[in-house]
C-alpha cells in the first residue's frame, strides 16, 4: 500500500533529508517516528533531498507499507480507523511531540501510478533575502539571508528572467561525475514583499546540486553592482564554475511546491523521469537536492 505524505520543516539543525548514520536528518526523524507506529522500519522516497539548512514548507514523499504494516495503520486500540491513510499524519505528529521542527501536515492512498520522486513534473523554491533597506530581523534569521547593501531587485529581476529556458547550466551547479547539468529553468523572478525583503521564486523541472543557491548568487550580484545583467547569461554559457559571485547561504532557501501532472498521467511520467535518469545520469531522475557541503 503506498502513502502519500506531504511534509514541511525548519532544516536549521538537520543534516539535511537523507538518512545518514549519527547524524540527524529530516528522514531518519521521520521513519523513526514511522517505526514505532508500525512496528516495522519502512522506507521514505522524496520529491526533493534538500541538504543542511534548507527548510521545506511542502515537501512530499511516499511510503510502501507491507501488509502487517498497513493492519496496523488500518486499527488503533482494537477499533477500525475510519481513514486510516489520513490519519497516519496525525498519528505521526503525536509521534513527534509538541512543537517539532518537522510535521507531516498531510497523508492520504497515494493514486495509481503515484511516486514521490519520479511523478514530479516541476519543484518550486523560495529564497529569502533581506538588505540594507531592510535590516537585520532576529525573528526571521533561521530562513532569511542578510546582506549588507543595498540591492537592486529591477536589475536582479531582469537578469533572473534572461535566465529561463532549457539549458546547460554547469556554471551553476556543483559537480558531480556522470550527472547532468542541463535542466529546464521554468520560470525565475525577484520582488520585495509587503516588509521589504527581496524574495527569489524559482521553478524548474529538476535542480542539480547548489544550483538555486548559485542562481540567486548570481542575481544579488548584479543587485548589488558587482556584475551586469548580460554576465549572467554570459557565465552560464561559459559552464564551468565561477568565483565572479558568491553562493548564498542555505538559510534562506525553502521548497515551497512540488507539482505532479494529473492522476492518469502520474505513472508514465515516472516511466519517463526513470528513463531519462538511466540515460543521463542520477541528478536527471528529477532529484532536487540542494546539497551544502
Amino acid at each position: 500500500m503506498r502513502i502519500r505524505l506531504d511534509i514541511a520543516y525548519d532544516g536549521t539543525h538537520f543534516r539535511g533529508w537523507a538518512k545518514q548514520p549519527g547524524l540527524r536528518t529530516v528522514q531518519g526523524t521521520i521513519e523513526a517516528a514511522l517505526a514505532r507506529i508500525l512496528g516495522s522500519e519502512a522506507q521514505l522516497v522524496v520529491a526533493g533531498r534538500t541538504d543542511a539548512g534548507v527548510h521545506a514548507s511542502d515537501q512530499v514523499a511516499h511510503v510502501d507499507l507491507d501488509e502487517a504494516q498497513w493492519a496496523r495503520v488500518q486499527t488503533r486500540h482494537g477499533h477500525a480507523a475510519a481513514d486510516p491513510a489520513g490519519s497516519l499524519a496525525r498519528r505521526i505528529r503525536g509521534v513527534l511531540g509538541r512543537y517539532p521542527d518537522v510535521t507531516v501536515t498531510r497523508s492520504g492512498l497515494a493514486p495509481d501510478g503515484f511516486d514521490a520522486r519520479f511523478s514530479a513534473v516541476w519543484r518550486r523554491y523560495i529564497y529569502r533575502l533581506a538588505d540594507a533597506t531592510v535590516g537585520y530581523d532576529p525573528m526571521r534569521r533561521n530562513d532569511t539571508t542578510t546582506i549588507p547593501a543595498t540591492l537592486d531587485v529591477e536589475l536582479m529581476d531582469a537578469a533572473a528572467q534572461t535566465l529561463i529556458g532549457l539549458h546547460d547550466f554547469a556554471a551553476y551547479c556543483k559537480p558531480r561525475e556522470e550527472a547532468t547539468t542541463i535542466r529546464t529553468l521554468l520560470d525565475y523572478r525577484w520582488a520585495r514583499d509587503h516588509e521589504g525583503v527581496l524574495v527569489a521564486e524559482v521553478k524548474a523541472d529538476a535542480f542539480c546540486h547548489s544550483m538555486v543557491r548559485a542562481l540567486v548568487g548570481a542575481c544579488a550580484a548584479v543587485g548589488e553592482g558587482k556584475l551586469e545583467v548580460a554576465d549572467v547569461v554570459r557565465l552560464r554559457d561559459e559552464l564551468t564554475r565561477t568565483s565572479a559571485f558568491k553562493v548564498l547561504p542555505a538559510r534562506g532557501l525553502t521548497l515551497a511546491e512540488v507539482g505532479y501532472p494529473a492522476d492518469e498521467l502520474l505513472a508514465s511520467r515516472a516511466e519517463q523521469t526513470r528513463a531519462r535518469r538511466d540515460r543521463e545520469g542520477e541528478d536527471a531522475g528529477g532529484v532536487s537536492g540542494e546539497r551544502l557541503t
